[in-house]
């Protein structure tokens, strides 16, 4: 494998497609032969670079790569894992559809790259993980903030035991005014709306850093009062999902998240990360809009020798021999295809994520604490 090309199709060509797409353009071992969109046509435009081709960022690369001659499109994703010989996908359609196109595609053994949210419901991950399971092929969820520098140093100190034992965790984070349009805001497609948009995200932030321990109950809320208001939003009679959510989240060994998200407030923002421990605390600055890393320069709260100090831990820069995050998170899962590796985001990681922003809708429709499991798969 660690010659071959590796044969990609696309599933799904919205605006996310056009950031994998680039990527796979980067690499040299790949080869996009397929691509499938329920919108007639669509596919087809959107490999002739025809839409949307100044998002891409690399116009002359539509024209000049002989792998994007003759890619053949389809109407049905399904219709195109049954006819061509893939060894990879990326899933890049709308939330609602996520779930279906993993498990057909790891069914057929394929390998899969399938974009954030995972899903929309905790069954539906659970049913992605178990196709996972039994095809024995790679699943890797679409979270390149993983790669950023910055993000692996918030997971080095809390891996260091600078910060102690991690008892409360605040985050979150979000947008004064950021509510997307397209398929994002309908129940029907995005099925969820910012706390799968970018909440995962957050979340992710800090279950990583601390080892994703298991969610044990949650208490959860959300809303919707700037989606359907037309005085802060044009499609609100589209709008049908979130577009600010919080909960109380009690995790094992005793860990607290207190975690808020948002589309749209009358705030700056929610709030920045605080990681709480017994010998001390860090404060992750907040973004404007979750742009693949922190906010500003990290603080580290500690004792020395007794009198109350404050680190300063400045941004560091990614290796630009890397590429982008983009590039590096497709280049993370072609690794892993071809070298028989293991998945660079793990389903079980995000799985508990999926389990959380579930439980979380779930509490917030009963209106009280519920009791959360993470399946075993």
């Amino acid at each position: 494998m660690s010659t071959k090309k590796l044969k990609i199709g696309i599933i799904g060509t919205g605006g996310i497609a056009r950031s994998h797409l680039r990527a796979y353009l980067n690499q040299p071992d790949v080869e996009i032969v397929a691509g499938a969109d329920i919108v007639p046509g669509k596919a087809e435009a959107f490999f002739a670079g025809t839409v949307g081709a100044g998002a891409w960022g690399q116009e002359s690369a539509l024209t000049e790569n002989k792998a994007l001659e003759g890619v053949r499109c389809y109407d049905d994703h399904a219709a195109m894992l049954e006819a061509e010989a893939l060894d990879a996908v990326s899933v890049c359609t709308y939330n609602t559809a996520h779930a279906v196109c993993a498990v057909n595609a790891l069914n057929k053994g394929i390998h899969v790259l399938l974009e954030k949210p995972m899903c929309v419901t905790a069954e539906e991950a659970v049913a992605i993980c178990k196709a996972e399971k039994e095809s024995g092929k790679v699943l890797s969820i679409g979270f390149q903030p993983r790669f950023d520098v910055n993000m692996r140093m918030i997971k080095r100190i809390v891996d260091s035991g600078a910060l102690g034992k991690v008892y409360y965790i605040q985050t979150g984070g979000g947008r004064r005014r950021g509510i997307p349009g397209s398929t994002f805001i309908e129940k029907d497609t995005g099925g969820i709306g910012a706390l799968g948009d970018i909440g995962c995200y957050s979340l992710d932030m800090v279950l990583n850093a601390i080892g994703y321990p298991k969610p044990l109950t949650v208490t959860g809320y959300i809303s919707d009062f700037f989606g359907k208001n037309p005085k802060y939003y044009d499609e609100s009679d589209r709008f049908s999902v979130d577009d600010f959510g919080a909960a109380f989240i009690r995790l094992e060994n005793d860990v607290i998240i207190d975690f808020r998200i948002s589309w749209a407030i009358h705030a700056d923002t929610p709030g920045d990360t605080l990681i709480l421990g017994t010998d001390g605390g860090l404060r992750i600055p907040s973004t404007d809009c979750w742009n693949g890393s922190v906010g500003g320069p990290m603080t580290l709260y500690h004792d020395v020798a007794g009198e109350r100090t404050e680190t300063k831990i400045p941004l560091l820069k990614n290796d630009p021999a890397k590429g982008d995050l983009w590039n590096q998170k497709i280049r993370s899962f072609l690794d892993a295809c071809k070298n028989g590796t293991a998945s660079p985001i793990p389903s079980a990681q995000i799985l508990i994520n999926q389990v959380i922003i579930d439980g979380i809708v779930r509490s917030a429709a009963l209106g009280k604490e519920i009791e959360i499991q993470v399946p075993e798969i």
